[in-house]
């Protein structure tokens, strides 16, 4: 820590402890001059806007925004066991000084900078492709891959691997740096996601722990992604092992035999480890399968849903080891993508993997009344699936009591705040009715925020045009009350 000081970018006095004060946000000019000492200054147009780089003087335009705000990267790099310490008035201090002279960066188009500052190396964490919302202040130094704080925590399990530093609060020496600044993000994922199959589920900032853990360990640890031949368990087209499945009457979890085959195209379990025929057949035409960890009550909860007689059937599974439920999981997605190659062989990867599997629009709990409109309204669990919105007594109900099929505008659906005036016995305030071609939907929510989320998954099936497929489970869909 700085001792006490009064410090403007680019005038940097040394401080007690030999520091020199790298900026104060509140004092600095966008026009300053440093007279010689070195200074936050803004990266160019195109690199991370959160990015800082440290450049020698003589440039009019200055880094204005608190350290807090900076992604500064390895301030180690400048040689020993130098870092970024916090001054006592949100300063930036750069133990010891002075500074070695940097060397230009060609990347910066000219400008003066430590080349090892690479901004290619600031993309978002590899650890889940969306985590542009998470800064990546925590590093692997034996990966050389910039992670989130979320996936650092999973990089320290697996220690033989990965080993993990913050880029803000810990040391760090010239070969560690130098590393780092000869692989990076791009370099991580040319090397190691070489061959990922696009069946392959690749885990959002958004998705479970398991999900998240499961990619982290795949790509590092067994490093199937360089090596299709550890995709077996995914990718042979065939795959059978015991789950724990919970029962629909008793709601216990018993262990259950599942076969997975793409030759004839279905999921089965059984109920009994020497019957000859199965309890289920699930067909992979209509199946789909999504984690649900919070509902079913384990970390590696997977839900599994199919058509039966035109109507959802529900069933759910774990597994104690995450890499198998995984696998099941993936190898779900592969029997899909490879039936979606058959049922349409001019389609793209790229228009057949957004429908190997998706999550729900949305859930939870509402209030709704019956046909007549006259009934009082009961609390029940919705399930927002594309199209299908499905109602349940219980979230882990085997059965919906009911579904409600919602179309496009075009098709004569409309989503409306409210209930008709004349509504009552509803209990909750925040109300919402669905207009179809035959009748009005009406359901009650206990906050607005839940009314408002409700809204916004209903009027994103309403706004997307139907497809022909579509259009076809309409005319079949069964409207139960």
């Amino acid at each position: 820590m700085c001792g006490k000081h009064e410090g403007r970018v680019g005038k940097g006095p040394r401080s007690r402890c030999g520091a020199v004060c790298l900026g104060d946000s509140h004092l600095c000019s966008t026009s300053c001059r440093c007279e010689g000492q070195w200074a936050l200054q803004p990266l160019p147009q195109g690199c991370p806007p959160t990015l800082a780089a440290l450049c020698v003087p003589g440039q009019s335009q200055w880094w204005t925004q608190p350290l807090s705000h900076c992604d500064l990267c390895c301030v180690s790099a400048l040689g020993g066991q130098r870092s970024l310490e916090p001054g006592p008035h949100g300063q930036a201090c750069l133990l010891p000084f002075p500074p070695p002279t940097p060397q230009p960066g060609p990347w910066l188009g000219g400008h003066t900078c430590p080349t090892w500052l690479n901004p290619r190396m600031w993309l978002t964490c590899p650890g889940a492709q969306t985590s542009s919302g998470n800064d990546p202040d925590w590093a692997s130094y034996t990966l050389g891959v910039f992670i989130c704080l979320s996936c650092s925590g999973i990089h320290r399990n697996i220690p033989q691997v990965s080993k993990v530093k913050s880029i803000r609060l810990d040391a760090w020496d010239e070969a560690q740096v130098e590393f780092m600044a000869c692989h990076g993000n791009d370099a991580s994922r040319a090397k190691f996601e070489s061959k990922v199959p696009s069946f392959y589920y690749r885990p959002t900032l958004s998705d479970c722990q398991l999900l998240r853990e499961q990619w982290i360990r795949a790509k590092y640890e067994r490093q199937e992604f360089i090596y299709p031949e550890k995709q077996e368990p995914y990718s042979a087209g065939y795959r059978e092992g015991f789950l724990w499945k919970r029962g629909r009457d008793n709601g216990q979890f018993l262990s259950r035999k599942f076969v997975l085959t793409e030759r004839e195209g279905a999921l089965k379990y059984f109920n009994r480890n020497d019957a000859k025929e199965p309890k289920a057949v699930m067909k992979i035409e209509h199946l789909n399968a999504t984690f649900q960890p919070a509902k079913i009550g384990h970390p590696h909860g997977l839900q599994v849903t199919y058509l039966k007689d035109n109507s959802t059937r529900n069933i759910f599974i774990y597994h104690e080891d995450g890499k198998e439920i995984v696998d099941w999981f993936n190898a779900l997605r592969a029997a899909r993508f490879h039936y979606l190659q058959v049922a349409f062989p001019g389609a793209s990867d790229a228009d057949l993997v957004p429908k190997l599997s998706r999550n729900y629009l949305k859930e939870g709990y509402m209030e709704k009344t019956g046909p007549k409109q006259t009934e009082g309204f009961r609390k029940r669990w919705f399930t927002m699936d594309d199209r299908r919105l499905m109602y349940f007594k219980d979230p882990l109900d085997a059965f919906a009591r009911g579904e409600v099929f919602i179309g496009s505008k075009e098709s004569g659906y409309t989503v409306l705040r409210g209930l008709p005036p004349s509504t009552q016995g509803h209990h909750w305030p925040h109300g919402i009715t669905i207009v179809t071609p035959d009748r009005k939907f009406l359901f009650a929510c206990e906050t607005e925020s839940d009314q408002r989320e409700w809204v916004a998954a209903f009027q994103k099936a309403v706004d997307r045009p139907m497809l022909p497929q579509e259009y076809a489970v309409e005319a079949h869909f069964k409207h139960k009350p």
